[in-house]
């Protein structure tokens, strides 16, 4: 059954499926998502910036290389352009004083347990992440709150009138990217508020990443994995000696990894050769994803403290700080996020997360099983960038999910075709459906997994999620 009606100025088609409602915005006034009675609303584009400063500053930036969005073989990989912005800006880097996050996963959940730990303890603090989920301004927080769009469009503005004037001159800054820009608005950002301490997320390895402007008194590397390996290396201790390129010569190194580990051992000898002492966390049998990142990020504090950090009781800072409160308010969106949907008579538990490597997605679905309601098998939507180690991901999902229906999210111009992850599905014995139409294939995993009295879990991509997150009600 399809009916059309009229909400505010936009159309908005509406069905229903097997008892669950869905609808769709045609046209909308606005870009963000709408929500009736609770029930999915999916729009036809993400949503674009409210403030006229920032659409321009964005359409502006949109024109440079992205390598988040594009094939990255014959990506540019040369810090050379960044140090000539961040020097023709005066160095705001250097106003403050840094932690830097490296690893394979975890970055982003680490990063924010810091920032607002630090906030809570009254240091003024920004974090600096990517990629966004849903909107840009994510990228980009003063005491745990993204910055607004105003902030965020003068200084990209300004960092990109400087890019201009070198393209001019052909300094090396010319050949600056999208990320590079972003990554100097965000410590202008830094420096401008007068932060103290900007807890600063790689983007993409670490030696030469845009963000290895910035002289980190700690770094942190969480983890090594097979991920980019066009570009880091096809080895776990070749991508480490490009990921441990963040410590600086006397910075404290917080790690997860052994010194007997293939990884680990490149990382010690690296922090040996710079003076540089090696934390290592202490964890327990079987941690948890949270427990590992709530552990990282309290050696980070730890080390604050001995520093001489302290908060506004005058105490100095340390692992403490992290409580119930903390790691709340530090949860990030498509991070093992679950919103519930109604189904007919019931409500059907649906779980966003980005996971992208077999290591994470393994430790996903193992934290996941632990609620009684997500300990059964699921249905998955799944979208994988052509970089990713499709064949490990499928053999790690097939563990738990009845049925897969591959998808391909628009803004993603890395990914891998729908079509050609089904043929590899089929090779390991997987049962999955094509859908490249993200909704479409949202509503078709719905489908399945009501059908089967499943889950449903979203994962693979991060750009998948944010494109379908707002559409279950997500917030």
């Amino acid at each position: 059954m399809a009916i059309a009606l009229t909400a505010d100025d936009g159309a908005l088609r509406v069905a229903v499926v097997r008892g669950i409602v869905f609808a769709r915005l045609k046209s909308p006034k606005s870009a963000h998502d709408l929500a009736i009675a609770g029930r999915p609303v999916f729009a036809s584009m993400p949503p674009m910036a409210e403030n006229r400063e920032l659409a321009e500053a964005m359409a502006r930036l949109d024109a440079l290389t992205d390598w988040e969005r594009r094939p990255r073989k014959f990506m540019r990989v040369d810090l050379k352009p960044m140090q000539d912005l961040a020097t023709r800006l005066g160095c705001p880097q250097d106003a403050f004083r840094a932690v830097h996050v490296g690893g394979t996963k975890g970055k982003g959940s680490v990063s924010a347990l810091i920032e607002v730990a630090l906030a809570q303890a009254g240091v003024r603090v920004g974090r600096y992440a990517s990629p966004h989920v849903e909107t840009v301004t994510e990228r980009v927080s003063l005491q745990g709150r993204s910055v607004d769009e105003p902030t965020l469009a003068r200084a990209l503005t300004k960092a990109l009138d400087v890019y201009e004037e070198a393209r001019s001159e052909r300094t090396a800054a010319a050949e600056a990217t999208w990320f590079d820009l972003l990554t100097a608005a965000a410590f202008l950002i830094f420096r401008d508020a007068g932060v103290e301490w900007a807890v600063v997320e790689v983007g993409l390895g670490g030696r030469l990443d845009s963000t290895n402007v910035v002289d980190g008194e700690i770094a942190v590397v969480t983890n090594i994995g097979l991920e980019h390996t066009e570009i880091l290396g096809k080895t776990r201790a070749q991508i480490a000696r490009e990921k441990i390129g963040v410590l600086k010569p006397g910075a404290v190194l917080v790690t997860t990894l052994a010194p007997d580990d293939e990884a680990g051992r490149v990382i010690q000898a690296r922090a040996d050769e710079l003076g540089s002492p090696v934390i290592r966390v202490n964890l327990g049998e079987a941690p948890t994803i949270e427990e590992i990142n709530v552990a990282l990020a309290g050696a980070v504090l730890d080390e604050l403290g001995k520093k001489g950090v302290v908060g506004r009781d005058g105490r100095p800072l340390g692992a403490g700080l992290i409580d119930a409160e903390t790691r709340a308010a530090a949860r990030l969106i498509g991070r093992m996020e679950r919103i519930d949907i109604e189904a007919g008579a019931s409500r059907l538990p649906v779980v966003f997360d980005g996971a992208h490597v077999p290591f994470n997605l393994a430790a996903v679905l193992r934290d996941l099983a632990r609620s009684p309601d997500l300990a059964g098998p699921c249905v998955a939507v799944v979208a994988l960038a052509s970089d990713k180690d499709a064949a490990g991901f499928l053999t790690k999902l097939q563990k738990r999910a009845l049925a897969v229906v591959f998808t391909e999210p628009h803004s993603a111009g890395r990914g891998r075709a729908a079509a050609e992850l089904a043929a590899l599905a089929a090779a390991l014995g997987v049962r999955s459906e094509v859908e490249p139409e993200p909704e479409r294939a949202f509503r078709r995993g719905l489908e399945l997994a009501a059908e089967a009295k499943a889950w449903l879990l979203v994962t693979g991509s991060l750009y998948l999620v944010g494109a379908l997150r707002r559409a279950a009600g997500g917030r």
